[in-house]
């Protein structure tokens, strides 16, 4: 059986030229299953919790293919690819909702630094402390899923030395979350930041990895992977997600996958000195990706996040291939080899040093992976 699988998906809004409009307040409008982010360049949607890689797939593409139909009807607007206001304009915050209190606390606090595109990826897990226990371990590894997702080089038409730009700047909050132990230690936890004010309510943790659920802290019944950049291509989305879901059964059939059991660091200090490998392992893999020398949870070696991530990819390829999805998980070896989208950008910004011509290619290179998608995928099934 496999695990349900489901996707938060926030993309800009823009012009053929790359300059990303507001249009999010029209879109909600007019579009079912759309919804508001704080600033109105960026939209979100979401897919339901699907289990089958194939279908996933087409709810994935089809609410794009609506909305890239909707924007042309609009005007002359389209999809742009990346997760940061690549050729500006972060100075200014444009309200999607100038009377929502919660987006107004966004605005004044946080400023433009949130207003960036990103996949939040869901995986069901009903059973809360294992849920907790996949939590651990995917926040020590979701340096790994950031490094294979990289898309946010640019920033108000600058190379700002950042593969993820978007991860370097947004406000991760609280400023301190731990490794939760069980499921109580993450309920306590929550209501303490509560009565502190460090979060406004139950949605306001911006980690990289968080509990999920309808009633939160006391109902969960999934893990929402937040860190990773927006991947536009549905095929490397889906790959992603793959290597997640075999990494979660792994670890589902060895206790020795959760950290606070199976890292060999000291006992006595082993949560908080995870904690602060995994935050080192962030900062590195946003400037470098998979590039970046990190550091290993279980015995503390240093290594390439591009090595890491093949050793994981052997281990579950097994896994992946018993419960018949590892055709899905196979295009890693690719995104290894040919470099995540910040590096492919900043490849060629080295041949035309012009962010604007690059962009225009992604948006074009977007667009063109659709239309392939749609002819192959997502046809109705011929009537006899």
């Amino acid at each position: 059986m496999l695990l349900s699988k489901g996707f938060e998906i926030e993309m800009y809004t823009g012009t053929p030229a790359g300059d990303i409009i507001g249009l999010s307040d029209q879109i909600v409008r007019d579009l079912e299953g759309f919804v508001r982010e704080p600033d109105s360049r960026n939209v979100e949607y979401t897919t339901a919790p699907i289990c089958n890689y194939e279908r996933l797939l087409c709810a994935t593409l089809k609410p794009r293919l609506n909305l890239r139909h909707y924007l042309k009807q609009l005007g002359n607007y389209t999809l742009i690819p990346g997760s940061t206001l690549s050729l500006g304009n972060s100075e200014r915050f444009y309200r999607s909702d100038p009377n929502n209190p919660y987006h107004s606390y966004i605005e004044q606090t946080y400023g433009t630094n949130v207003v960036t595109a990103s996949i939040h990826i869901n995986i069901g897990i009903s059973d809360p402390e294992i849920l907790m226990q996949a939590c651990r371990l995917i926040r020590l590894e979701a340096p790994l899923y950031l490094a294979l997702s990289a898309s946010s080089p640019f920033l108000d038409g600058e190379v700002t030395g950042f593969h993820s730009t978007r991860w370097q700047m947004f406000p991760q909050t609280p400023a301190h979350v731990p490794l939760f132990e069980s499921h109580r230690h993450f309920i306590g936890w929550t209501q303490e930041q509560l009565n502190l004010g460090t979060m406004q309510n139950v949605r306001h943790l911006w980690a990289s990895v968080r509990p999920n659920g309808e009633n939160r802290p006391y109902n969960l019944n999934r893990l929402e992977l937040r860190i990773c950049d927006l991947i536009t291509n549905p095929i490397c989305l889906l790959a992603v997600v793959a290597l997640l879901e075999a990494r979660l059964t792994q670890l589902f059939g060895d206790v020795k996958l959760d950290p606070l059991v199976g890292s060999h660091l000291p006992n006595s200090t082993r949560a908080e000195d995870l904690l602060t490998i995994t935050q080192e392992n962030e900062k590195a893999v946003a400037h470098q990706s998979l590039e970046a020398t990190l550091t290993h949870w279980q015995d503390g070696r240093r290594i390439l996040a591009k090595d890491w991530i093949e050793e994981i990819y052997h281990e579950v390829y097994p896994i992946a291939k018993g419960r018949g999805f590892s055709c899905f998980l196979s295009p890693i070896k690719r995104i290894l080899r040919e470099g995540n989208q910040a590096q492919q950008w900043l490849k060629l910004y080295e041949k035309v040093q012009d962010i604007r011509s690059i962009m225009v290619k992604g948006i074009q290179d977007l667009e063109q992976q659709e239309k392939e998608l749609e002819d192959k995928l997502c046809q109705p099934p011929l009537v006899a």
